[in-house]
């Protein structure tokens, strides 16, 4: 049984209690657990840190005390035995009567998963371990997670000024659960241009908001332009004090953020960017990156 860390994060063991699939590209796994109870969010774009058990394993491999030192134990414990970890956003969680948390919502882009696929198609590229996993899941399915026990923590990077007039949203398919919840917590009247970037019409699957938000949805199968194209092409509604929140592909998120710094003159410091990929590096390669 995980041992908590300090707060506001601690580890939850979970259970697959069901799936279901959103579209072409992405599925979303309910989960449930003996002390998700202890788990609060004020969601928007809530990250998190899941573990996953490898093929032939029934429930993730992780060090038996989960104190300060968890990473390095594992780190240190054989590659091919631990579990997966990846990082994903809480896409809903539900609560009972009194508060405390009954299940969450996480959405996984299955990444050439689809069965299906017909050889030489990019569906038919080799899936990562997160999405195959999610791609065979099914209810009792076990899962560690990393995950807040305080509501407003330190992993929820959507902050807009109490001043912003207008917020500017891009997500990638890897982001699109945390878009969708973002513009779920819009205050009502909020205006908004958002964009959604995913690979087919089937993924367009429009968010339910109160803002006063125009959504494009750039589907990359019918030929849509690059994030950077669409955005530079637009015109905003006139504002005093934008704000701009864009994740996804690390290097298109460099280019929007250049964008609309330099040519929409948006303060960097109201510009919150987040890397959740990058083109041709696994998230492993990308952690050995960081830590180099």
């Amino acid at each position: 049984m995980p041992t908590a860390t300090a707060a506001p994060f601690r580890f939850f063991t979970l259970q697959v209690i069901r799936t279901r699939r959103l579209g072409p590209s992405m599925v979303r796994v309910t989960f449930t657990g003996p002390d998700l109870h202890a788990f609060a969010s004020d969601g928007r774009d809530q990250s998190l840190s899941l573990f996953l058990p490898r093929p032939g394993q029934s429930e993730p491999v992780l060090p038996m005390e989960y104190g300060e030192g968890w990473r390095q134990a594992w780190i240190d414990t054989p590659e091919d035995v631990r579990a997966v970890m990846r990082s994903y956003t809480l896409r809903a969680l539900r609560q009972d009567a009194h508060g405390a948390t009954t299940e969450i919502d996480i959405d996984f882009v299955l990444h050439g998963a689809e069965p299906d696929a017909e050889p030489g198609t990019e569906s038919a590229t080799p899936a990562g371990p997160a999405s195959r996993w999610a791609a065979d899941a099914g209810a009792g399915d076990r899962a560690v997670l990393l995950g807040p026990s305080v509501a407003d923590n330190g992993a929820i990077r959507f902050r807009p000024p109490a001043d912003a007039d207008l917020v500017v949203v891009w997500a990638d398919e890897t982001a699109l659960p945390a878009a969708s919840a973002i513009l779920e917590t819009l205050p009502t009247g909020t205006r908004a241009r958002v964009w959604l970037e995913v690979p087919s019409e089937g993924d367009c699957v429009r968010p339910v908001t109160a803002a006063d938000a125009e959504i494009t949805w750039l589907v990359r199968d019918e030929g849509a332009p690059t994030a950077t194209e669409a955005i530079r092409a637009a015109q905003l509604p006139a504002a005093r004090a934008p704000y701009a929140w864009i994740a996804g592909e690390s290097g298109c998120v460099k280019e929007l953020r250049r964008h609309l710094v330099r040519e929409r003159e948006i303060d960097r410091k109201r510009v919150t960017f987040v890397g959740y990929w990058r083109r041709g590096l696994s998230e492993e390669q990308l952690r050995a990156q960081a830590a180099a």
